[in-house]
């Protein structure tokens, strides 16, 4: 009996154990599970913030960079690349945020650039050379036009081949316009010369007369009113400046070189769009500038194309310059005495944002 006792109080001793022993496990299993849940769910917060961060970066990927350029009139097809590499994403891909201001209307591409309200405009070689006299640090960056298109253009059937022809006879020009200047003592002229004003009326009404004009637009215009007429591009008399050519400062230069090689190689990609796919940038043009017709910008997109994809950019691109060209005009401004002093051109521009360089 004594012996059944004392096995039922060992029974009784093991199970207290076992009861005790099952508790500390039920606890220390509540603990550990109380952790791993802390745990993941320290862990899942901290995913959740990577995943909201990988998301920011997918969806905002790089911020673009926020440019300006100024055209050097209203918009127009001899502006095209520029508006086709922003119709076309160019811009864009090379991480810029891109607005076109079209100019005109007195606007002065030389002073908004300069004082840093827009960061590119557009221009001509003379036009940057004469800047830089007066203090000016303007830098040419892509010649887009290898010839500008200003040409003196005369009635059809005049006896005009060369610019000796231009003696004795009235000619409508902007006053003191340099290139002008240069061909009255290269060629020994004695002309009427009269301000132009924009107004053809009086060349219309001339049959002599002589007018400066934009060979890829005058006549085009002139030829609606019944009017044919030949011309003389200004380049053609040794007067040979870059046309539309891309500028901006040396401070921009120097602090952000990166976003003037996306700018240049974002622009020439427009220009090479531009050549065989005008026609599908002429409704883009027209949403800037709704007064130019499709035939009008047509015309020019095609009389243009020997001027910006021939010459020198057949071999080496939309866009080259040699320092030559720029010494040529730098010296006929100085012999003009339209600057004092002669210039370092190589100051004056640069290929280095060119493609391929």
């Amino acid at each position: 009996m004594n012996k059944i006792k004392q096995n039922v109080k060992w029974d009784k001793f093991i199970i207290l154990i076992l009861t005790i022993l099952i508790s500390i496990v039920v606890v220390a299993c509540g603990n550990s599970n109380e952790e791993a849940v802390a745990e993941s769910s320290e862990n899942g917060e901290t995913n959740d913030e990577m995943n909201d961060n990988q998301n920011e970066e997918n969806d905002g990927s790089e911020e673009l960079i926020e440019v300006e350029q100024l055209t050097n009139w209203y918009a127009q097809a001899e502006q095209g690349g520029q508006f086709a590499a922003h119709m076309e994403g160019f811009y864009e891909d090379a991480g810029l945020d891109m607005t076109i201001q079209a100019g005109g209307g007195g606007i002065s591409n030389v002073q908004l650039v300069a004082s840093g309200q827009v960061d590119f405009g557009m221009g001509s070689t003379d036009e940057i050379i004469l800047s830089r006299e007066e203090g000016i640090p303007l830098v040419a960056i892509a010649g887009i036009f290898q010839q500008s298109p200003q040409a003196l253009m005369f009635h059809k059937g005049q006896d005009i081949e060369d610019f000796e022809d231009l003696n004795g006879r009235d000619v409508y020009v902007g006053a003191g316009a340099s290139y002008f200047e240069f061909m009255k003592a290269e060629f020994d002229l004695d002309v009427n010369e009269f301000a132009y004003t924009g107004d053809s009326t009086t060349f219309m009404q001339n049959e002599e007369a002589v007018s400066q004009s934009y060979m890829t637009s005058e006549p085009f215009n002139l030829e609606k009113e019944g009017i044919e007429v030949d011309w003389l591009l200004n380049g053609d008399s040794g007067y040979e400046v870059y046309g539309n050519l891309l500028f901006t400062t040396e401070e921009m230069i120097e602090e952000q070189p990166e976003v003037v090689r996306a700018y240049v190689e974002a622009s020439i990609k427009g220009w090479e769009y531009y050549e065989e796919h005008h026609e599908e940038v002429i409704p883009f043009i027209q949403e800037y500038n709704p007064e130019m017709s499709t035939e009008q910008l047509e015309y020019s997109a095609v009389a243009m194309q020997p001027l910006v994809y021939g010459y020198d950019a057949e071999e080496y691109g939309v866009g080259y310059m040699t320092e030559e060209r720029w010494q040529n005009i730098m010296e006929i401004l100085y012999n003009l005495e339209l600057i004092s002093e002669q210039q370092d051109v190589t100051e004056a521009f640069t290929t280095e944002f060119l493609p391929g360089n």
